[in-house]
């Protein structure tokens, strides 16, 4: 009888309709650090260049190399130049007569 639970098939999601980790796939932590990194150079670079390195990372699987990882090995090159003109930015103005007083 299949009811109650008790149904005909053991496992009714196969593993090629789900993933085994929750979250979003690689390719798009890939894109989602690419788009980071490139929104950083316009805005708020100092939160979405490390967001964009921390997006990128994980997208590569935590590895350099693999076939082709090119969305997230670009968004860490940029992330961290996003960051670096974020933080020279902000020790540039921090400068004499730029300050609070």
């Amino acid at each position: 009888m299949a009811g109650f639970g008790h149904g005909t098939r053991r496992y009714p999601r196969s593993r090629g309709r789900t993933r085994s980790g929750s979250g979003p796939d690689r390719a798009t932590l890939g894109i989602i650090g690419l788009v980071c990194a490139v929104a950083g150079f316009f805005t708020l670079g100092i939160v979405l260049g490390p967001a964009a390195i921390v997006c990128g990372y994980l997208s590569m699987g935590r590895r350099w190399a693999g076939s082709g990882p090119w969305p997230a090995l670009t968004a860490v090159v940029l992330g961290a130049v996003d960051t670096l003109l974020a933080v020279l930015w902000l020790a540039g103005s921090a400068g004499p007569g730029n300050g609070l007083f």
